[in-house]
């Protein structure tokens, strides 16, 4: 046996499962529902899966199973697991029943299946269509299939908003979410009541922002209170929670804060279709302007009066920082001092011209502070931006595979060794909490028996609390850190979607800005050999980061190279 062999042969061979409602949806034949309700469900897939792994003599098999999730998001707990074992190097294979199983999003599909796990020296099998990379059979037809299962989701999508539509004229709620400060009827699921302890903190909350606190001054005084977080209210009366119960259970965000302070259903009100998604298969949740809203009024007793809650509105619109033009810049937010990791104020004024509207450092403040000026005009780097813009839709658009390959190749490895990394501090810092279990435990029984004194025993069991509590506090930090880096796991679908159409791209507008660009650094200026200024920025593209256009010459050498030599695991 080869050595190549082997290594297959010890690494697992995933059998991956999803089921979710939209599959057994609109089958208008009762017969054929049934045997696709069957066909489809988790145990059936199961027993195909392993049945073909062990005809077809694929060993170390493993089940992951993602249940009532939909096929048009990857973000399914079991497939991010499968996600990291692959990796990591631990699978090399993965079988599903069919191509929907694995996903209903063709793009993002098509970058694993033909991308991403060939680098990664991963075979993947589709049993129904008969795809299996190793050999190259029916690779041919997956791009329509893939094609045809994403339409199916779509449609699916649309007749559900269709449903939430007709509920909402005939006055119901189309969100089962229950706002902190109401509860669910006993008697009628339908009704909100309140809950009085949480509805007082909402009160107090609405009070402190009347009596002039903004989001973060409330957050931190309700702190200070110790006044629970509505996580940890959830838990405290036994409520399933969409977050884990907090180390500490006073520490409120300034989000938090700010979302009760915007819901207008403390009122009384419903409100339908405030927020919504991008598409049916980008779910990036937006928010929907207040003329789009449906609103049904006197659906529960309200928790602030509509006074209150009309005079809260007005009070946070007059704490946004607005130019003397009553204008903000289109990059604002987005503009970063590389040098100190400011952000670029926007500066505009009735005494200049609109062309003369700048940024600089937010630390420079006229030579009198810790930085230099970073000085760029609003109308330069909006000529800058889309020029860029345009060059890399030119590139993305006429060469996407050497740009979707050399973006793999470019970003696997740094990605999962920070990760990796993260991950044996944090182990590390939980083995050490254990440890201080364990020596908290033994010096209290040796305080029992006499053989340590009290004030020995208080101090000793002191410092190893501290240093406990400070562990358990860097885990929690850690662990988001974690779970941050694994969310930033490539995500090509809203820049591929919007960059192509950028082609014939002729001027900017906040939205497609605020789409396709994370963040731009601005460089001090520097000047030619001619005199002429020239500010440097480095734009940082969402989901995908820098992108250097290849030249001539590195795009032949990149396809020849996607050709004869695919990447190698790390």
């Amino acid at each position: 046996m080869s050595k190549k062999k082997a290594e297959n042969k010890v690494k697992i061979t995933a059998l991956y499962c999803r089921l979710s409602v939209e599959d057994t949806k609109d089958v208008k034949d009762k017969r054929k529902k049934n045997q696709e309700d069957e066909s489809n469900s988790i145990s059936n897939q199961k027993q195909i899966l392993l049945d073909y792994a062990k005809k077809n003599g694929y060993l170390h098999t493993e089940f992951f199973v993602d249940d009532g999730i939909s096929g048009t998001t990857f973000d399914r707990p079991d497939f991010q697991r499968m996600q990291r074992m692959v990796e990591n190097g631990e699978i090399g294979t993965i079988i599903v029943k069919d191509l929907s199983r694995f996903g209903r999003e063709s793009i993002e599909m098509g970058r694993l299946v033909q991308i991403v796990y060939p680098s990664l020296g991963v075979t993947f099998i589709a049993i129904q269509e008969n795809v299996n990379t190793s050999t190259g059979t029916g690779l041919e037809t997956m791009p329509f299939h893939n094609i045809f299962n994403e339409w199916y989701a779509e449609q699916t999508s649309k007749k559900i908003k269709a449903v939430w539509k007709a509920k909402a004229n005939n006055g119901e709620r189309v969100s089962a979410l229950v706002p902190f400060g109401y509860m669910k009827s006993p008697n009628d699921p339908k009704q909100w009541i309140i809950d009085e302890p949480a509805a007082n903190t909402v009160k107090y909350i609405f009070e402190l922002c009347i009596a002039g606190l903004g989001p973060l001054q409330i957050a931190k005084r309700l702190e200070s209170e110790k006044i629970i977080t509505p996580t940890e209210h959830y838990y405290c009366i036994g409520k399933k929670a969409a977050n884990k119960r907090p180390v500490n259970p006073y520490r409120w965000e300034q989000k938090t804060v700010a979302h009760i302070l915007e819901n207008k259903q403390y009122t009384g009100c419903t409100v339908n279709f405030k927020t919504g998604f991008v598409s049916f298969k980008v779910k990036k949740k937006v928010y929907f302007p207040e003329e789009n809203w449906h609103i049904i009024p006197n659906t529960q007793e309200a928790i602030v009066d509509e006074d209150t809650f009309d005079r809260v509105q007005e009070l946070r619109k007059s704490r946004r920082r607005l130019t003397a033009t009553g204008r903000t810049g289109m990059f604002a937010g987005l503009l970063y001092c590389p040098d100190c990791g400011a952000k670029l104020y926007f500066t505009a004024a009735k005494t200049i011209k609109e062309n003369q509207e700048y940024y600089s450092c937010s630390n420079y403040k006229s030579n009198r502070g810790s930085c230099t000026v970073h000085y760029i005009r609003e109308v330069v780097i909006k000529a800058m931006v889309l020029e860029t813009i345009q060059k890399v839709a030119k590139y993305v658009t006429e060469y996407e595979p050497v740009f979707l390959y050399l973006f793999a190749k470019k970003n696997t490895l740094g990605r999962e060794m920070t990760i990796r990394n993260m991950k044996a501090k944090i182990e590390k810092s939980k083995q050490r909490i254990k440890e201080l279990d364990m020596l908290i435990e033994r010096i209290y029984e040796d305080n029992v028996l006499g053989k340590i004194s009290d004030d020995r025993f208080y101090r000793m069991s002191a410092n190893y609390e501290k240093e406990q509590k400070e562990l358990l506090a860097a885990v929690e930090h850690d662990e988001q850190k974690v779970r941050d880096a694994e969310q930033e796991k490539i995500n090509l679908n809203i820049f591929l979607e919007t960059i192509r159409e950028c082609t014939d791209l002729k001027e900017l507008t906040p939205t497609l800005v605020n789409t396709l660009i994370k963040r731009i650094d601005v460089h001090n200026s520097t000047k030619d050999e001619h005199g002429h200024k020239h500010v440097p920025i480095d734009i940082y593209f969402t989901a995908v980061g820098i992108i250097n256009i290849p030249t001539e010459e590195e795009l032949i050498a990149a396809m020849e190279e996607m050709r004869e030599k695919p990447l190698k695991s790390a």
